[in-house]
């Protein structure tokens, strides 16, 4: 579950049945979003895009921050792990009723769903979207999508944008709003949004699902008209993502016969072939968002603009972890060196292979 997965990413185990249940009641006492919170999101002008709203919403509960307060009276620095772990548990907590608060009111134009107490984290969150699932799979596929993209090394934007940010001790409703505008970038949020469209853009040109033969001849078009294959390739892995076979292995469960899921499955088929064959590719195998999307679209989350909000929300418990466990470790602020014009030119005239 993904509250197990905060756990072990803060403390580098999972927790066992008694630190669970403490945690996620912890979580539970902490739920109750401000009103003033619902009336920001209301406030705010339509066509708004979710991930404005999730930002504005999450800053505007900055005054409450634990880490802030305590900084001014003079805290201790062996104490900022402390209060940063005591504010991203209260944005944690938070989140699910935030972003299906944000879903239900300003994507579907429809009366926010009240948390149930008696489920877990993620299972409390697929309640509050409140999407169509009458074989009850969609809480499985929450709590697997947001233990999935919970964390990825330090590199990505959203989470260098984050520890940068909190380097400065700026607390962690600052930080993660930073983490989160980042991630609202198109060259890293909008990854699988873009996976789902190659897919429909298939499903619609051949009328349903193509024969293996017409989804390899689509695929070399794409190539041929220097345009990539979404969902395919990586910048750190070298072979096919666990994290795409972890929500291919829920598909092929769930929902076999769906079109898009199946031509997720086929061109996971053909495509790494291709890839190679091609011969321009380091990496052809596919990335978690290569299915993710479909997925989400299966159960009936059709707003594409929603899907980077969803993605939030995971890299949150994530990001959380490395700003608590760097306030731990007492690092430094960010302060790279920078360079001059000079440098520049030198650098640019060094013959190829030369430069360092």
């Amino acid at each position: 579950m993904p509250e197990e997965v905060f756990y072990l990413l803060c403390t580098g185990e999972l927790p066992d049945e008694k630190a669970l249940t403490t945690l996620q009641e912890d979580l539970k006492s902490r739920s109750e979003v401000p009103s003033y919170v619902w009336d920001t999101i209301k406030s705010l002008p339509e066509g708004t895009h979710p991930m404005v709203i999730l930002s504005i919403a999450i800053l505007s509960m900055q005054r409450q921050s634990v880490f802030c307060r305590k900084y001014s009276e003079g805290m201790r620095k062996g104490d900022h792990w402390e209060t940063t772990l005591e504010d991203a548990l209260q944005i944690i907590a938070k989140i699910p009723s935030i972003v299906a608060g944000i879903y239900r009111m300003r994507v579907v134009y429809k009366k926010r769903i009240l948390s149930d107490p008696y489920r877990d984290w993620g299972g409390d969150f697929a309640h509050m979207l409140g999407l169509e699932d009458p074989d009850e799979e969609f809480p499985n596929l929450l709590r697997l999508y947001m233990v999935l993209h919970s964390d990825h090394e330090g590199g990505n934007v959203s989470a260098n944008v984050g520890r940068i940010v909190n380097s400065a001790l700026s607390d962690p409703y600052y930080s993660l709003t930073a983490a989160l505008n980042g991630l609202a970038g198109p060259l890293h949020g909008l990854a699988n949004q873009e996976c789902l469209k190659y897919v429909q853009s298939i499903e619609e040109k051949f009328n349903g699902v193509p024969s293996e033969d017409e989804l390899k001849e689509y695929v070399w078009a794409t190539l041929n008209s220097g345009r990539v294959i979404p969902g395919y390739g990586h910048a750190v892995l070298r072979t096919t993502d666990p994290r795409f076979t972890a929500l291919l292995n829920f598909g092929k469960r769930v929902c076999p016969y769906d079109n898009a899921f199946r031509i997720v499955e086929m061109l996971f088929k053909v495509v790494p072939g291709i890839l190679k064959e091609h011969g321009k590719a380091k990496n052809p195998w596919p990335n978690v968002d290569a299915a993710s999307g479909s997925l989400l679209y299966h159960f009936g989350m059709t707003r594409f603009d929603f899907y980077t909000v969803m993605f939030g929300a995971s890299r949150i418990l994530g990001i959380s972890a490395q700003m608590i466990m760097n306030r731990g470790l007492f690092l430094p602020i960010f302060r790279p060196k920078s360079v001059t014009f000079d440098w520049l030119k030198q650098e640019i005239s060094k013959p190829s292979g030369s430069k360092k």
